[in-house]
C-alpha cells in the first residue's frame, strides 16, 4: 500500500501579515457594530435616568444641580436673562426618538413662564448663544402631557438660540406705548 503525499506550497512572503491585518480589521468592525448597537439601546431602550447618565459622560455636556443637562454649541455675549425677562428665541424640541414636537424660528416667551428646565437653561444663556438642552421629565411636564405629541414623563431635547431678551421694565414700557397708540394689546380707542 502506498501513501499519496500532497505537496504543500510555501506561503508567499508577506501573506501571513495580510491575513493578520484582515483578522484585525474584522475584529475592529465587529467592535464598532457592537458599540453602535449598544448606543441605540441606550438612546431608545434605556430609561430616562439611564439615558441622562450616559449623556452626562459625553464631551461638552454639563449637568446642573437640578439635573438639567446642556451643551454650548455656540457661546453668546453679554448678560443672561432673568426669570422676569422676556426672551426672543429660536428653538426645535424633540423627543429621545427624534420626533419633533415643536419648533419656532422666532418667538417671544417669558423666561419664568415656561417649564422649569427651559427657564433654567435660558437663564444660563447669553444673547446669540446656541445650546442643546436635555430636560428631565420632572423639570418639564412630568406626569402631565401637554398634547398628543409629548407623552407623559418625556425627556425633552431642545436646540435653542437666544436671539435677544428684554427686561420686564422694557416690556411694560412697550406695552404702555402700544396702549397709547391704540394698537392691539391696549384699550380700544375712544369713539
Amino acid at each position: 500500500m502506498s501513501v499519496t503525499t500532497v505537496p504543500i506550497h510555501p506561503i508567499k512572503k508577506g501573506s501571513l501579515i495580510k491575513i493578520w491585518i484582515g483578522v484585525a480589521l474584522i475584529a475592529i468592525a465587529a467592535l464598532a457594530l457592537a458599540y453602535s448597537g449598544t448606543q441605540d439601546v441606550v438612546v431608545n431602550g434605556a430609561t430616562n435616568e439611564q439615558f441622562l447618565a450616559a449623556n452626562a459622560d459625553e464631551d461638552g455636556v454639563i449637568t446642573t444641580a437640578s439635573g438639567l443637562q446642556y451643551m454650548v454649541i455656540k457661546p453668546g455675549e453679554g448678560a443672561s436673562p432673568s426669570a422676569t425677562d422676556t426672551a426672543l428665541v429660536k428653538y426645535e424640541g424633540t423627543l429621545r426618538d427624534g420626533t419633533i414636537f415643536d419648533a419656532n424660528e422666532q418667538t417671544p416667551m417669558p423666561v419664568g413662564g415656561v417649564v422649569p428646565g427651559f427657564s433654567e437653561a435660558l437663564q444660563l444663556m447669553q444673547k446669540g448663544g446656541e445650546y442643546r438642552i436635555w430636560i428631565p421629565s420632572d423639570l418639564a411636564y412630568g406626569e402631565a402631557s401637554p398634547g398628543e405629541l409629548v407623552p407623559s414623563n418625556s425627556l425633552l431635547i431642545f436646540d435653542v438660540t437666544l436671539l435677544d431678551f428684554i427686561s420686564a421694565a422694557q416690556m411694560e414700557e412697550l406695552r404702555a406705548q402700544m396702549q397709547a397708540q391704540g394698537l392691539p394689546g391696549g384699550p380700544p380707542p375712544a369713539p
